[in-house]
């Protein structure tokens, strides 16, 4: 069995407090976000959970950490040294990588404010930040992707574009020719059903580049509720992760705050991770161990074809019962 390799994920920690904004700043789709911060939003997230999640992580030594975008809330100019100093606070850029969420792309003007960060965001190779972006760390090909853009108030979608899902499907399919574990990190999730107006706009286009290229794991944020969903990959599922706001309050109706750990190992050719899922307790004083499971190795259908099996298979015991009954009224 080879070295285990540690990746911390957090998410959404829409890093409070809000900076006071200026009035020329509340203009437009920041207006409205700032009264819902103020009468809803704003209740739930708070800087000594925060805190507490950052410290507690730290105290794990993961030797990487994922942040699946959102650590503004408004893009307002201030939040950006803000958020580079929540990362800094994390760890050096070899050691942390973060993706933009859509509260970081909050309005046009400062769709870019977050390259603020760029030290964090940029692929190996690269002098610029670009999407899709490669990061090798351990065994781990860390594949970061942008779904945030500017939209209209009370809209939250995410978008791929084309552009950006071709050179995906490119990039996991040379990564799936070497030894490496292929990690996504998408902030809006691709998976299963969402609000009209939350929901990531091309996530079909996403789920058939996975389809045909394949990864190993997906990590995501957007939602604030711990996630683990499936899509078809090309040798079986593939995992789709999703953690809670790392500022979440306890009595937060979407979940207490929660980061992951994934413990990677590979043995005779296939991969295996093992998730602790740590978060606060339910009395919001402390960070505690909350699950452990495994997401095992790749099988060889996908979740909705195993239920179709399952379906088959009890139409197929119910025909076989009626055609005994039927031979043993014969034999009478």
């Amino acid at each position: 069995m080879n070295p285990m390799f540690v990746l911390a994920h957090l998410s959404d920690p829409h890093i409070p407090p809000l900076p006071e904004p200026r009035l020329p700043e509340l203009i437009g789709k920041r207006a409205t976000g700032y009264f819902n911060w103020r009468v809803k939003r704003g209740m739930h997230h708070r800087a000594d959970v925060l805190a507490k999640i950052v410290a507690d992580l730290k105290a794990q030594a993961p030797h990487h950490i994922a942040v699946t975008g959102d650590l503004a809330n408004l893009s307002l100019a201030a939040e950006f040294p803000i958020g580079l100093a929540f990362l800094t606070d994390l760890g050096t850029a070899e050691q942390v990588t973060v993706i933009p969420g859509n509260h970081d792309v909050y309005v046009r003007s400062h769709a870019r404010a977050h390259f603020a960060w760029r030290d964090f965001l940029l692929g190996d190779a690269a002098h610029e930040p670009a999407y899709p972006f490669v990061r090798r760390r351990g065994p781990l090909a860390i594949v970061g992707l942008s779904t945030g853009l500017p939209t209209a108030p009370f809209l939250a979608t995410g978008k791929l574009g084309r552009q950006q899902l071709d050179a995906l499907a490119q990039t996991l399919e040379a990564l799936g020719a070497e030894n490496v574990f292929r990690t996504v990190l998408i902030h809006h999730p691709p998976a299963g059903t969402r609000p009209l107006h939350k929901r990531l706009t091309d996530a079909a286009a996403f789920r058939a580049a996975i389809a045909r290229s394949g990864a190993e794991l997906i990590l995501t944020g957007h939602d604030h509720r711990a996630l683990h969903e499936e899509i078809a990959g090309p040798r079986g599922p593939v995992p789709v992760i999703g953690v809670p706001s790392a500022s979440a309050a306890h009595d937060d109706p979407r979940g207490r705050a929660a980061y992951n750990l994934y413990q990677i190992t590979q043995q005779a050719g296939r991969w295996r991770c093992e998730v602790e899922r740590r978060g606060l307790d339910a009395a919001g004083s402390g960070v505690v161990s909350l699950e452990r499971f495994a997401l095992g190795a790749p099988k060889t259908a996908t979740r909705s074809s195993a239920g179709k099996r399952r379906r088959v298979s009890a139409a197929q015991t119910a025909k076989r019962r009626r055609t005994g009954s039927r031979s043993r009224r014969s034999r009478r």
